[in-house]
């Protein structure tokens, strides 16, 4: 036997195991990650909202509030689900979206029910836009302070 004895053995026998084990666990964070955001409601539950019946309000207690509505009073409702994937460092895409649409007329009454994907529509890019001030970088201290030895007081008492 060697100079560790069985234990030398155990660790020959446990090391290609641990090792393994490592690699598996190593290669499990590799794996695509899925994730569902929004709420869409079902058919069977679109199937319940009847065209020319349900008003705005028997719509909200049938499927529920939608995730956004149009911004006019009487605007439409929109349920917007999407699934994300994740894989390791690259940025999080978009592999599936799915709209429904339920529009309505002036008198607050179900017009009609669409339901949209991402191949119906086209990628929307968001902008930030920032409203620039006319001091441009100058700080709140630097306005503040930057008057002082400039005031000419005998313009203001000589009349």
């Amino acid at each position: 036997m060697t100079e560790f004895g069985q234990f030398g053995l155990r660790l020959k026998t446990w090391a290609p195991r641990a090792l393994l084990l490592a690699g598996a666990i190593a290669l499990s964070a590799c794996v695509a990650q899925f994730r569902n955001h929004g709420y869409l409601p079902s058919e069977e539950e679109l199937a319940e909202v009847l065209v020319g019946i349900d008003t705005r309000d028997t719509v909200e207690e049938t499927i529920g509030a939608p995730s956004t509505a149009g911004v006019l009073s009487g605007g439409n409702f929109y349920y917007v689900g999407d699934t994300v994937r994740t894989f390791a460092w690259q940025a999080p895409e978009v592999v599936e979206r799915e709209i429904v649409a339920i529009t309505f007329d002036d008198a607050g009454v179900v017009q009609n029910i669409v339901r949209y994907g991402l191949e119906d529509g086209k990628v929307v890019p968001l902008v930030q836009r920032v409203t620039e001030t006319s001091d441009g970088d100058i700080s709140f201290l630097r306005k503040l302070f930057g008057n002082v030895g400039g005031l000419d007081l005998s313009s203001a008492f000589n009349n």
